[in-house]
Protein backbone atom coordinates (compact mmCIF):
# COMPACT_ATOMS: atom_id res chain seq x y z
CA UNK A 1 0.00 0.00 0.00
CA UNK A 2 1.62 3.52 -0.96
CA UNK A 3 0.40 6.65 0.13
CA UNK A 4 0.03 9.46 -1.70
CA UNK A 5 2.88 11.91 -1.37
CA UNK A 6 2.95 15.10 0.85
CA UNK A 7 1.54 17.79 -1.52
CA UNK A 8 4.54 20.19 -2.28
CA UNK A 9 4.25 23.37 -4.16
CA UNK A 10 6.92 23.93 -6.94
CA UNK A 11 8.25 27.77 -6.16
CA UNK A 12 10.14 28.85 -9.50
CA UNK A 13 7.07 27.08 -11.61
CA UNK A 14 4.47 28.93 -9.96
CA UNK A 15 6.60 32.03 -9.81
CA UNK A 16 6.74 31.17 -13.41
CA UNK A 17 3.12 31.05 -13.44
CA UNK A 18 2.15 34.49 -11.53
CA UNK A 19 4.29 36.22 -13.66
CA UNK A 20 2.38 34.65 -17.14
CA UNK A 21 -1.20 35.39 -15.09
CA UNK A 22 0.07 38.71 -14.82
CA UNK A 23 1.19 39.40 -17.98
CA UNK A 24 -1.71 38.03 -19.69
CA UNK A 25 -3.55 40.65 -18.13
CA UNK A 26 -1.83 43.29 -19.30
CA UNK A 27 -0.51 44.38 -15.36
CA UNK A 28 2.79 45.62 -14.65
CA UNK A 29 4.43 44.56 -11.41
CA UNK A 30 4.13 48.09 -10.41
CA UNK A 31 0.13 47.73 -10.61
CA UNK A 32 0.07 45.19 -8.27
CA UNK A 33 2.53 46.96 -6.21
CA UNK A 34 -0.39 49.51 -6.41
CA UNK A 35 -3.06 46.86 -5.43
CA UNK A 36 -1.32 45.48 -2.64
CA UNK A 37 -0.50 48.75 -1.19
CA UNK A 38 2.99 47.72 -1.76
CA UNK A 39 5.59 50.36 -1.00
CA UNK A 40 8.10 48.82 -2.79
CA UNK A 41 7.41 45.73 -5.52
CA UNK A 42 10.18 43.14 -3.85
CA UNK A 43 7.77 41.15 -2.70
CA UNK A 44 6.37 40.85 -5.66
CA UNK A 45 9.35 40.32 -7.41
CA UNK A 46 10.26 37.83 -4.84
CA UNK A 47 6.89 35.55 -6.08
CA UNK A 48 7.84 35.79 -9.83
CA UNK A 49 11.47 34.37 -8.97
CA UNK A 50 10.07 31.31 -7.01
CA UNK A 51 11.92 33.38 -3.70
CA UNK A 52 8.59 33.59 -1.85
CA UNK A 53 5.21 32.69 -2.19
CA UNK A 54 2.55 35.31 -0.95
CA UNK A 55 0.51 34.92 2.31
CA UNK A 56 -2.68 33.35 2.19
CA UNK A 57 -4.67 36.79 1.92
CA UNK A 58 -2.15 37.78 -0.27
CA UNK A 59 -2.66 34.76 -2.83
CA UNK A 60 -7.10 35.13 -2.51
CA UNK A 61 -6.40 38.52 -3.48
CA UNK A 62 -3.99 37.66 -6.31
CA UNK A 63 -6.48 35.18 -7.24
CA UNK A 64 -9.54 37.76 -7.24
CA UNK A 65 -7.34 40.21 -9.37
CA UNK A 66 -6.48 37.51 -12.00
CA UNK A 67 -9.57 36.35 -12.65
CA UNK A 68 -8.73 32.71 -11.51
CA UNK A 69 -8.91 30.68 -8.55
CA UNK A 70 -5.94 30.12 -6.08
CA UNK A 71 -5.22 26.33 -7.39
CA UNK A 72 -4.90 27.64 -10.62
CA UNK A 73 -1.89 29.80 -9.03
CA UNK A 74 -0.03 27.30 -7.59
CA UNK A 75 1.83 24.59 -9.53
CA UNK A 76 2.41 21.44 -7.54
CA UNK A 77 5.87 19.76 -7.56
CA UNK A 78 6.20 16.21 -8.42
CA UNK A 79 7.30 14.26 -5.84
CA UNK A 80 7.18 10.30 -5.71
CA UNK A 81 4.79 8.28 -3.46
CA UNK A 82 5.84 7.19 -0.27
CA UNK A 83 5.69 3.58 1.39
CA UNK A 84 4.13 3.91 4.85
CA UNK A 85 6.80 1.01 6.00
CA UNK A 86 10.06 3.23 5.08
CA UNK A 87 8.46 6.48 4.39
CA UNK A 88 10.75 7.17 1.33
CA UNK A 89 10.34 6.25 -1.85
CA UNK A 90 11.98 2.60 -1.18
CA UNK A 91 10.42 -0.49 -1.90
CA UNK A 92 12.28 -2.37 0.53
CA UNK A 93 12.92 -1.03 4.55
CA UNK A 94 16.41 0.69 4.98
CA UNK A 95 19.10 -1.13 6.19
CA UNK A 96 18.49 -2.49 9.42
CA UNK A 97 20.62 -4.64 11.77
CA UNK A 98 17.61 -6.90 12.00
CA UNK A 99 17.03 -6.37 8.03
CA UNK A 100 17.71 -10.52 7.21
CA UNK A 101 15.59 -11.87 9.33
CA UNK A 102 13.06 -9.20 8.42
CA UNK A 103 13.38 -9.92 4.43
CA UNK A 104 11.39 -13.15 4.38
CA UNK A 105 8.38 -11.40 6.63
CA UNK A 106 8.59 -8.47 4.28
CA UNK A 107 7.97 -10.49 1.44
CA UNK A 108 5.43 -12.24 3.00
CA UNK A 109 3.24 -9.30 3.86
CA UNK A 110 3.91 -8.10 0.47
CA UNK A 111 2.35 -11.12 -1.01
CA UNK A 112 -0.44 -10.93 1.24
Amino acid sequence: MLFNSFPVIDLPATGANIRRLRLSRGLSVRDLQQFFGFEEPQAIYKWQRGQSLPTVDNLYALSTLLGVPMNDILVAANTPQLNPCTMSGRPEPAAHPFASRAQGAWRNLKAA
